[in-house]
């Protein structure tokens, strides 16, 4: 004879197997919902990427019900499941030197600077991109207090939680020789064999914080030298973009860089920056 609680751990197998109905209504309103927070456009062949990392937060908190979700999420703007509701929706790709040209545009760039060099790397996510520049930094002008700071940010709070804890596989490290894996990381033994962490010397000099780019207070402690805001802005729509740009216009130093991804082009939206190499810009004003 089948007991209760039996009954009802099968019926709760079903019902986190059975796939939940995503309405084209609430497939609308989740879009609307992240690009008023996040500015993030979401297309319709996004669709079956929304729902398989929201149906986790659904599972997670016992609801069966996009409509349910959705007006818990709208009935307090202050609930933190909206951080629960941005980190799910946001994407994360990224590698140590992941286009790789930029770098030694970069080290050139903080050799002929005076004071202390100060980057924005303005989506950090799990903390390759800013260890990355960090490491650059560091073999160009040492690792002295004072010398060069990092200012790492992104608006998911997990990603950020990884980057700070500066813990990685070995493999990921592969386009990194052999004298910058000894001089920045600490090899893993026993049961972290294979893990590698980044070496507290390096870590010290980079702060992490959340920011969200759509919000104009947020607490950016500029001006830079160089700001990376790479791989970014091809997820929003061009008003955003046009708005993002503006605002690193005071946040860049008078000769200052600006560091975009591959297929991203500025120069079609700010008439502030103008290309100078392959996806880097300068301020327009100082050409001459």
């Amino acid at each position: 004879m089948t007991s209760p609680q039996s009954l009802g751990q099968t019926s709760l197998m079903l019902q986190m197997t059975q796939r939940l109905p995503l309405s084209d209504t609430h497939f609308r309103r989740i879009c609307q919902l992240i690009y008023q927070r996040a500015g993030i456009v979401l297309a319709d062949h996004k669709r079956d990427m929304v729902y398989n990392r929201l149906v986790r937060r659904l599972r997670t908190l016992g609801l069966d019900d996009f409509g349910r979700y959705l007006g818990m999420l709208e009935s307090n703007a202050n609930s933190a499941e909206w951080q629960a509701f941005v980190n799910s929706l946001t994407t994360n790709l990224t590698a140590f030197f992941r286009e790789g040209h930029h770098f030694p545009v970069l080290a050139d760039h903080a050799r002929k600077r005076n004071g202390e060099y100060r980057i924005w790397s303005a989506a950090a996510s799990t903390g390759e991109e800013p260890y990355s520049i960090a490491i650059t930094l560091a073999d160009v002008l040492g690792m002295a207090p004072g010398r060069w700071k990092v200012f790492a940010s992104d608006i998911d709070t997990q990603v950020l939680e990884k980057a700070q804890s500066g813990v990685y596989r070995q493999e990921e490290l592969k386009t990194l020789s052999p004298q910058q894996m000894q001089r920045y990381f600490m090899r893993g033994t026993g049961p972290h064999e294979g893990l590698v962490r980044v070496r507290n010397e390096l870590a010290s000099h980079i702060e992490f914080a959340t920011i969200n780019l759509l919000d104009k207070q947020a607490p950016v402690p500029g001006p830079f030298d160089a700001i990376f805001c790479r791989n970014v802005m091809i997820y929003f729509d061009k008003t955003t973009q046009q708005d993002i740009l503006g605002r690193f216009v005071p946040l860049l130093k008078p000769g200052g860089l600006l560091f975009a991804g591959h297929s991203e082009n500025f120069s079609n939206l700010s008439r502030e920056f103008w290309l100078r190499g392959q996806t880097v810009y300068g301020l327009s004003k100082e050409r001459s």
